[in-house]
């Protein structure tokens, strides 16, 4: 009899407009162009999903805005939601996290202390958006250097005095500065 073997996710659920005020780059760059700092966002969060393994959401309410209805749409993986009218980002997720498996591995990155405080009655982790964007950070910079080591790596493996015989290597310096 073959085993049914279960495999939890990984799920990222980031609190779009909570992050945004909490990074201060992105902060200043939605005082002039909202859609700018929240592509950026998105941008980042797709990154740290691929390097950490993410199932990744990016939530942002339109609670004030009229007529509004809920749209999800893909970016490049990471599922982006506008909540529709009057619904704000927190009780979306709150909504979302309650129709996930127990079994699966949730973190929501929020700093609204009450939002935090349902996410782990939830049984789900909390990442404050300092967190998120110092790890994201960190993990940035974890892949450049191990970018580095490999390339370094690599062009000393393929380097021709690594390939051959050093007697062969000798005479082909020799040929090279026209001695015999």
């Amino acid at each position: 009899m073959k085993k049914n073997k279960f495999v939890p996710r990984k799920i990222l659920i980031v609190d779009g407009y909570n992050v945004i005020n909490a990074w201060s780059k992105l902060k200043q760059i939605s005082k002039d162009n909202l859609e700018e700092a929240r592509d950026k966002l998105i941008s980042n969060i797709q990154e740290y999903a691929k390097l950490k393994g993410y199932e990744a959401y990016v939530v942002f309410d339109a609670y004030n805005v009229k007529g509004c209805d809920e749209k999800l749409e893909n970016h490049h993986g990471i599922t982006v939601i506008f909540t529709r009218e009057n619904q704000t980002a927190d009780s979306y997720i709150e909504k979302f996290i309650s129709g996930l498996s127990k079994y699966d591995e949730i973190a929501v990155a929020t700093s609204d202390y009450a939002e935090q405080q349902i996410v782990l009655g939830k049984g789900c982790t909390r990442i404050s958006s300092r967190e998120l964007i110092g790890d994201l950070n960190n993990a940035k910079e974890e892949l450049r250097n191990s970018n580095k080591n490999t390339t370094k790596k690599y062009n000393d493996m393929n380097r021709l005095e690594n390939r051959i015989d050093s007697d062969i290597l000798n005479r082909l310096e020799n040929m090279r500065r026209n001695r015999k």
